[in-house]
């Protein structure tokens, strides 16, 4: 009977000293496709940075100023992406600064530059960097221009939940960054569990701001206290891959999941009794009036 290869160092084992496993572990979120080709973009800088090195001090001015206005636009359309592609995850959301937009001037002011190096009359320049801009936007999209899921929502809620979600969100980065030191992708890979679970607990908070009240605790004060316990579990793992300490740690992890999990759920059934008694008020007025 065939039998699963694993060992001591395979990522998937779930031996004593793991403990068990609730469920399948999540593997690591690659770059989006779009996050690529915006890194692509930046290589072709290369394409205006060569030929600079060849011409007169004019020609080297204007191919160091269009490669650096490629490298810009590359990594604000990929921030761009990013912030576009955290709009659409997002049932409540504002409207993120636009990114690719000023991106794709950046292009077109690029690729302008780039035609003046070997036109010197301006209507070829001017041609490429229109070009530029409307490639820039056709291969990349614009930014979202309008806040979504916002109607009827008190603005002042809104803007409190977007705060507290962003500093939430600024806790699990600092986990996700100090879990790498211990160099484990078990571990990285259990903190990213832990992070979409919160993140269950960030949606249904943004989707009713009205509950941030009850659940600001979780997002500041136990993520608070999972990050700092994250740093100092990674860096005493790193020194001594101490399975006490691990141990002790995926404990913590369960009990946070647990605990995150179960005020979603009472926040989600808190959100349906409310539901259930406006409908019900509404439906006795109207037999009142009829």
């Amino acid at each position: 009977m065939a039998q699963r290869f694993g060992g001591k160092y395979s990522p998937d084992t779930q031996g004593p000293e793991h403990g068990p496993q609730s469920g399948p572990l999540p593997m690591a979120q690659a770059p989006s496709k779009p996050q690529r080709r915006a890194r692509f973009v930046g290589f072709l800088a290369l394409l205006f940075f060569i030929p600079g090195f060849t011409g007169d001090g004019r020609q080297m001015l204007l191919s160091l100023v269009a490669g650096g206005l490629v490298i810009a636009a590359a990594w604000i359309t990929r921030e761009g992406v990013r912030a576009a592609e955290e709009y659409d995850s997002r049932r409540v959301a504002r409207r993120p600064f636009p990114r690719k937009i000023i991106g794709a001037v950046l292009m077109g002011l690029a690729m302008g530059a780039g035609g003046l190096i070997s036109h010197t009359t301006p209507l070829y320049p001017a041609l490429f960097t229109v070009a530029g801009f409307v490639l820039h936007l056709l291969a990349f999209g614009r930014d979202p221009l309008r806040d979504k899921g916002t109607e009827g929502i008190d603005q002042f809620q809104t803007d409190r939940v977007a705060r507290a979600v962003t500093e939430a969100e600024a806790h699990l980065s600092a986990m996700k960054d100090a879990i790498l030191r211990a160099n484990d992708r078990v571990l990285e890979a259990r903190v990213d569990r832990f992070s979409d679970t919160a993140r269950g607990l960030f949606r249904t908070i943004e989707s009713d701001p009205g509950d941030l009240t009850s659940a600001r605790k979780f997002l500041s004060v136990y993520l608070l206290g999972a990050r700092d316990a994250t740093i100092k579990f990674a860096d005493l793992f790193a020194h001594n891959r101490s399975t006490t300490a691990r141990t002790e740690y995926e404990a913590l992890l369960t009990d946070l999941e647990t605990t995150f999990a179960s005020r979603t759920t009472a926040l989600l059934a808190n959100g349906h009794t409310d539901l259930d008694v406006e409908i019900s008020v509404l439906r006795d007025r109207l037999k009142l009036e009829t």
